[in-house]
């Protein structure tokens, strides 16, 4: 707390040893006896009193009472007493705003007092009391502070800018403290500089599309001039905000990182940091063929080196950041493996990191001394860290092939020690050692076998069992061993389970002749016996293709396994990007984007590292320097995820399986093309009973004890009623917003925007209305979007081809493409934009209705429908009510339809119609409906169905939208 701080600051008044007599007071009528003193003539009994008053406070008693008493003694000219009386009215004034009204008068004589130390006092705690009565008698002295001819003071006043920002923002702007604030940059006292940085980053953090902080190249000069100069926070202030300037070109970024260097070798840890975030920023526009930039990279090592050798939690915070610094860039510490060697004595935390980077780090340059590292350490007392090291060799026989076989031949030494979790992490890495490297060193797997009883852990027993379903052929007894395994099998975890599963499967169609009971037997146990539906899809799926052809089955369960990546744990790299941007801070920590953890990060921005000079990119701001009509950008990773293929990993039998339960197998004769592979889910609307379980027959030709209904009758059948479509009207023509203003000339000096959004003939256009209000000319227009969450920009330059007059008006259609970077926005479908003229450069943001993105193929299979449907899970269900629409269904199928949302089928179910209807995305997310229309009914209901779940919302929108004009 603020009163807490100042608190100990006002120790220098007063000796340890007398202070505590001020907490030991046992007189019964305490308050009564404070109040009698507080009104005392005598200087010294009054102060000795307010003390008393302020230790009663520390220690949690309620002294609000005094609070006329204690505002009283504010009239003096004691800079302790007053001190004091100041810490209480922090404390107090949010609870008594009427009495600390009582105070503002002195709070304004004392901003004008001739010592600057009382008027910056004055000005902190008026910004510290959060009462809206107060802060408009705040603003005056506020505005003289922050022109005082003392350093001291307004560099105060600027840090309380920021605090009354945060209780009322408007009040700021209007008054134009944040102009004054963006003057203070240029002031000639670096903690000045300092602290009006740290202000307007703290505004702009809540405030992410205001710009506040516009860096150009002469701002840069003066911030990197007081960086020199100011105190070791007021350092990172200023280097917290130079990361967030994009350099034109690369000389001016090898000269910011010039001057920043020197920062490298500063005591305090967080400089380091700061500097180091600002260095692997800029580096990005450096040519790697420069020599500066070689020169970057060995100065970045030391420093880094240096932060090991601090206190274990400041090492776990470097290590932290070290291992997204080596991810990105593993040249800056090649050479420094030893550094990450573990010390007896260090915490587990870091030893487990040290660890991590040890594998980052690792060549073929230096695998024989890590490897010797890591099996001492598997000899350790330490078991999670045992576990750790285990893992760490076969990471390193995954990474760097030319060590594999000394790391094979290493884990078979640990299996010898018979170390029991030694052991099961040993089976776990060589299976993961197998999959990269085939047909290599399976003559291990004898001394595998070995320790089969020994297994207790379940993802150790899944890798065994893995092993011996893979190499079935090659281990004379696997079906016993896999028999072993099938007695206990419903007190198996699923992993377990499900490994066992696929192993048995592989094993049967390997030796088909010597195994069809254990398979039949797996599969009864999978489909009839458990309760598990991963576990009861796979084993129908199974049994399906066993039982239809096993040919097929022999191609999809014994198919070529892709070998294994070399780093399975990156950090993907579009939030790698984003973390190096965050270096030093807790989502470095957390490895985590500051949105993940940060509540209600409304502002919260996404940050990325700038382009390579020459691609065309830019970071925060759009860069209008250009037209829009330059080169595309290239295409960043989507923050969104891709709704890929619809089945997803259905088949790939050693993933786990969408969690949906599926219907009995099919008898011999019926095609797989034409069965439900999926079942359950929409079937129960349809009215077909999917349920019953498999008889098992003599042999794999037997049908199921009772067929079902559903799928007895011929396909298409079954689902005719879903998907009879007669009476859905022909589409209308696509829903249009009507124009907004989205720039005020105000705002803009005199250039007004209006425009709306709309898709014609496949084709997103943004429809402008420019108007020139003010009384010059206006030329030279350029567009610029910033990156936002569907890639939209524009695909051509802004046709203003004649000069816009005074009072003049233009019409302009703008085709935008959506192959931009992205970023992902709040609210999603967020666009910040940027338009250039001979006058200036003005930024604003505006909203578009996201039925601009759906495309003209977004109409799905009715079967594939289905399925999809079953294999979104039913966590990204959203359900929405459409007031007030007055429409049938056939009349809202056919508006929509005009919208590209398309009705894949209609059916009615009581007087209430339900319509499904499929939208594809321009990203390629497919969003499934169900829209409930009952008629006499205003209100309609609707369930939206996505792999992406945060579009549903603005989808929703679209509906209501369209639906309502």
């Amino acid at each position: 707390m603020e009163w807490a701080n100042q608190l100990c600051e006002n120790r220098q008044f007063g000796s340890k040893m007398t202070d505590s007599k001020y907490f030991t007071t046992t007189k019964k009528g305490e308050i009564f006896e404070l109040k009698a003193e507080l009104n005392s003539d005598k200087k010294e009994k009054k102060k000795e009193a307010v003390k008393k008053v302020i230790a009663s406070m520390t220690v949690g008693k309620d002294v609000s009472a005094l609070f006329p008493d204690v505002v009283n003694c504010m009239q003096t000219d004691n800079l302790e007493l007053k001190k004091l009386v100041y810490l209480y009215l922090m404390n107090y004034a949010k609870s008594q705003p009427d009495m600390a009204i009582m105070a503002v008068n002195t709070f304004v004589k004392d901003c004008e007092d001739a010592n600057p130390l009382i008027r910056a006092l004055a000005v902190r705690t008026m910004g510290c009391i959060r009462v809206d009565k107060i802060t408009e008698y705040l603003c005056e002295p506020l505005r003289k502070c922050l022109k005082d001819e003392d350093p001291y003071v307004r560099k105060t006043a600027a840090v309380c800018v920021a605090k009354l920002h945060d209780i009322n923002a408007q009040l700021v702007e209007d008054q134009g403290f944040l102009d004054t604030l963006k003057d203070l940059i240029s002031d000639s006292n670096p903690m000045v500089v300092a602290n009006a940085v740290a202000a307007l980053s703290e505004i702009a953090e809540s405030h992410p599309n205001s710009n506040l902080l516009d860096l150009n190249p002469q701002s840069i000069n003066k911030l990197l001039t007081a960086l020199n100069e100011c105190t070791e926070w007021g350092q990172i202030f200023i280097l917290d905000c130079l990361a967030n300037y994009t350099p034109r070109d690369d000389r001016e970024s090898q000269s910011i990182c010039e001057r920043v260097t020197p920062r490298l070798s500063h005591a305090n840890s967080a400089v380091v940091l700061s500097a180091v975030k600002v260095l692997m920023k800029f580096m990005e526009m450096l040519p790697k063929d420069l020599d500066y930039y070689s020169t970057l990279l060995k100065k970045l090592a030391p420093p880094l080196v240096t932060l090991l050798s601090a206190e274990p939690e400041l090492q776990y915070v470097a290590l932290r950041n070290i291992n997204l610094i080596v991810q990105k860039r593993p040249e800056i510490l090649k050479h420094e493996m030893k550094v990450f060697f573990v010390k007896y004595n260090d915490p587990i935390y870091v030893k487990l990191e040290k660890l991590d980077i040890m594998i980052r780090l690792a060549s073929q340059a230096n695998i024989a001394q890590v490897l010797a590292e890591l099996k001492e350490y598997a000899t350790e007392v330490d078991v999670d860290f045992v576990r750790k090291a285990v893992r760490a060799i076969g990471r390193c026989a995954i990474k760097v092939e030319q060590s594999a076989e000394r790391c094979v031949s290493t884990l078979l030494d640990l299996i010898q020690t018979k170390v029991n979790y030694v052991v099961q992490e040993a089976i776990v890495v060589i299976k993961d050692i197998f999959r990269k490297y085939p047909n290599k060193y399976e003559s291990v797997i004898a001394t595998l076998c070995e320790n089969l009883d020994s297994l207790d852990e379940p993802e150790a027993r899944a890798a065994m069992i893995w092993i011996v379903g893979e190499y079935a052929e090659r281990i004379d007894n696997a079906d016993e061993l896999l028999e072993s395994f099938l007695e206990g099998f419903h007190d198996e975890s699923t992993q377990v389970q499900l490994q066992l599963l696929t192993a048995i499967v592989k094993l049967f169609l390997k030796k088909p002749t010597e195994t069809q009971e254990l398979v039949q037997q797996v599969l009864s146990l999978a489909t009839q016996d458990s309760d598990n539906p991963d576990l009861r899809d796979r084993g129908y799926i199974y049994w399906r293709l066993l039982s239809t052809d096993p040919v097929a089955a022999k191609e999809v369960v014994l198919a070529e396994k892709p070998l294994i990546s070399e780093e399975t744990d990156l950090i993907e790299p579009t939030l790698l990007e984003e973390l190096i941007c965050h270096i030093g801070t807790l989502a470095s920590v957390y490895h985590k984007p500051p949105s993940a953890f940060v509540e209600g990060s409304r502002g919260v921005m996404h940050k990325r590292l700038p382009a390579r000079t020459g691609s065309g990119e830019s970071t925060e701001s759009p860069d209008v320097g250009t037209a829009a009509g330059g080169s595309a950008p290239e295409s960043a990773p989507s923050i969104i995820p891709s709704q890929g293929d619809l089945l997803g990993d259905l088949l790939n039998l050693d993933m786990a399986p969408p969690t949906t339960s599926g219907p009995p197998p099919p008898t011999t004769g019926m095609q797989m093309g034409g069965m439900d592979l999926l079942g359950g889910g929409l079937d129960s609307l349809l009215g077909g009973d999917i349920g019953g379980s498999p008889a098992m027959g003599a042999g794999f030709g037997a049908a199921p004890a009772v067929m079902p209904a559903s799928l007895n009758a011929p396909v298409g059948g079954g689902l005719g009623d879903l998907f009879d479509l007669g009476g859905v009207g022909m589409p209308t023509g696509a829903y249009i917003p009507p124009k907004i203003v989205w720039l005020p000339a105000m705002k803009a000096k005199g250039l007004e925007i209006s425009g709306t959004f709309a898709r014609r003939a496949g084709v997103i256009q943004m429809e402008l209305i420019l108007t020139n209000k003010a009384m010059s000319v206006m030329t030279d227009f350029a567009i610029q979007f910033n990156r936002n969450s569907f890639g939209l920009a524009p695909a051509g330059p802004l046709q203003v081809l004649t000069p816009l007059g005074p009072n003049q008006t233009i019409e302009v259609s703008l085709p935008l493409s959506t192959v931009g970077p992205v970023m992902k926005m709040d609210p999603l479908n967020n666009l910040q934009v940027a338009v250039k003229n001979n006058i200036d450069v003005f930024y604003f943001s505006c909203q578009y209705p996201i039925s601009m993105l759906f495309v003209e193929d977004g109409k799905m299979e009715r079967q594939v429908f289905l399925a999809t449907w079953k294999d979104i899970p039913n966590d990204n269900e959203s359900q929405f009510q459409i007031k007030d629409c007055h429409l049938n269904s056939d009349a809202a199928s056919s508006k929509l339809q005009g919208s590209n949302i398309f009705t894949i089928a209609k059916r009615t179910v009581e007087g209430q119609d339900m319509l499904y209807m499929s939208i594809k995305l321009s990203n390629g997310i497919w969003v499934l409906a169900e829209l409930r229309v009952q008629a006499g009914n205003p209100n309609y209901t609707i369930s939206l169905k996505c792999r992406a779940p945060e579009v549903s919302q603005c989808v929703f929108q679209c509906y209501e939208a369209v639906l309502k004009n």
